[in-house]
């Protein structure tokens, strides 16, 4: 998806354990067997993406302070 709809110049995957997605969430569906799908649906964005954020021990304020910095690193941000 991220290639079909706008080719993405920089690419940032979010990574997040079942654990941590299971603790988050108000759905109570998520199974080894979905979140096995969903790394599948999502391995080839990961290979290719540009920045890893390991979310899990992050809150939302310090996982956008990576990507910022990430991308003022890369000079997309002025």
């Amino acid at each position: 998806m991220w290639q079909r709809m706008v080719p993405a110049d920089w690419l940032i995957f979010l990574d997040v354990s079942l654990e941590t997605i299971q603790a988050r969430s108000a759905r109570a569906d998520w199974s080894e067997e979905l979140y096995a799908q969903q790394q599948q649906r999502l391995a080839h964005a990961r290979l290719h993406c540009d920045l890893v954020i390991k979310t899990d021990d992050l809150t939302p304020e310090e996982v956008l302070a990576q990507a910022v910095d990430f991308l003022d690193a890369q000079g997309v941000l002025v």
